[in-house]
């Protein structure tokens, strides 16, 4: 009857997070700021508790995490209805390199040293502080960065060329299943998609892996 229960209480947990995942947005998944780390905490202990303490029942837990989803979604009212909080709740964004030089004194006041400044860097390809005009400390602990001018990549604009349409890519298939809504997007039927298929080499939708078609690209099919 142990396993049973554990069994039990962690598909319930499951089912609670995730529902709450879904009303909390994607946002709070993508977004971690310091209230949402303690927001992290705070779930997996709720669960946890009704997993292990025998005092604590699932009904508990859902009363828990109930409560607690009606907590954030308050503090995300609050914040964006009122600016002046942001800053408390959500923190904001520091500058550590301005104009090529490095912040030292914001670097100390967000405990971040010179091995993690570099390690930050490296994650948006620059490799010398020299590279780097500006660099933001996101909320969220990642970096923001615009290289100096003389090492920015080019674009289009910059050298007076046509722009050429931007065209989604739409799968078709994927792991041998047709995506029908897919289909009815571009005014495909499936006999024209097992003839593309066919084309391609493949005895049926089956053995496709993935079937991508843009707009003046065609299908692109590849099998398993």
């Amino acid at each position: 009857m142990e396993y049973v229960h554990i069994l039990f209480v962690l598909l319930v947990g499951f089912i609670a997070l995730f529902i709450m995942a879904k009303i909390l947005g994607k946002t709070q998944i993508t977004q971690i700021t310091p209230f949402d780390f303690i927001s992290g905490i705070v779930l997996g202990e709720l669960v946890g508790n009704a997993l292990y303490d025998e005092n604590t029942s699932i009904w508990q837990m859902l009363y828990s995490v109930g409560i607690w989803t009606i907590l954030i979604l308050t503090t995300e009212y609050i914040t964006q209805k009122h600016k002046s909080t942001r800053k408390m709740l959500e923190g904001e964004p520091s500058i550590v390199i301005k104009k090529g030089k490095i912040e030292f004194d914001v670097l100390k006041k967000n405990h971040l040293d010179l091995n993690q400044l570099q390690h930050l860097l490296r994650t948006k390809d620059i490799f010398s502080v020299r590279e780097c005009e500006y660099a933001i400390l996101e909320t969220d602990g990642t970096v923001s960065v615009l290289k100096k001018p003389a090492l920015a990549v080019p674009t289009i604009s910059d050298f007076k060329m046509t722009l050429p349409s931007v065209e989604i890519p739409i799968t078709f298939i994927l792991d041998g299943e047709v995506i029908f809504d897919n289909l009815e997007e571009v005014k495909w039927d499936l006999e024209k998609l097992k003839m593309e298929v066919k084309n391609a080499g493949a005895a049926s939708v089956k053995d496709v892996l993935i079937a991508e078609w843009r707009k003046g690209e065609g299908l692109y099919v590849q099998l398993y």
